[in-house]
């Protein structure tokens, strides 16, 4: 029987930080650029990773971690920019399916079909998504929100009450800060909640090797002209809190 060990790979410094204080036994190791972080949380062997921005990088990140580090399972953190008009900042998407938004090989094949694999959404395992829904729901619960994030903090980015979203998220080498692009990619595909810049190039590697994987995204921003946050600073306050809390409970279930 394989022995479980789950890798982690955070989209920013700040939250892999979060996370890395809740290993015991931590030991480091540079591989290609990157600190991986071995430990155990909760009895079980872990390895957390900043997976450095776009597919490029993350896929070459969590390659690593399946050849080198032998995990058997894969959870990713991060922020993304709001594509559906109902997400707001401070909410998070758990993704059901995963496409990558840049992809374009017509009149080869469909446009975001993936070459030789046949597919155009990476899809995540049922169990997954579950085991992410209970950890983000006891988040996001007013008692335990306001336990982990001084609500100063959480009114400062006009957090009141973070909402759960299960649904489709894009990835792709392209920061959305226009209005029209947004609008392209609502057009081309209608289910997208949200868009950032790795997810489904985690999730294709996942899939090649029969990894399975939770990729959770916090909404930091709407990925338009009308983003006016101090992003490293919600970085720092919500979402590397959101990664650790998150991680946490998706631990204690563990058996």
């Amino acid at each position: 029987m394989i022995e479980k060990t789950i890798g982690i790979m955070g989209a920013m410094p700040q939250e892999i930080e979060a996370v890395v204080q809740l290993l015991d036994d931590k030991q480091e190791l540079v591989l290609g650029k990157r600190t991986y972080y071995s430990g155990k949380i909760n009895g079980i062997k872990t390895v957390v990773v900043f997976s450095r921005w776009g597919k490029v990088a993350a896929a070459a990140t969590v390659s690593c971690l399946i050849l080198e580090f032998n995990i058997s399972e894969l959870i990713f953190t991060g922020v993304a920019g709001a594509i559906n008009t109902e997400l707001k900042i401070g909410d998070i998407v758990i993704a059901k399916r995963l496409i990558q938004h840049d992809m374009d090989a017509r009149p080869l094949m469909p446009q975001f079909e993936i070459p030789l694999l046949n597919k155009t959404f990476f899809e995540v395992r049922q169990e997954k998504i579950n085991a992410a829904t209970i950890a983000v729901n006891h988040l996001i619960d007013n008692d335990h929100l306001s336990a982990a994030i001084n609500p100063k903090t959480l009114k400062k980015f006009g957090i009141g009450s973070p909402k759960l979203f299960i649904g489709d998220i894009a990835s792709g080498d392209k920061f959305f800060s226009m209005k029209s692009d947004k609008e392209s990619l609502i057009a081309s595909i209608p289910s997208i909640k949200c868009v950032e810049m790795e997810g489904a190039a985690v999730a294709q590697v996942c899939y090649e090797y029969d990894i399975p994987f939770t990729i959770i995204r916090t909404i930091s921003d709407t990925a338009d002209e009308q983003s006016a946050i101090d992003f490293p600073l919600f970085v720092k306050d919500i979402s590397s809190k959101y990664s650790a809390e998150i991680i946490k409970n998706i631990y204690k279930q563990f058996g």
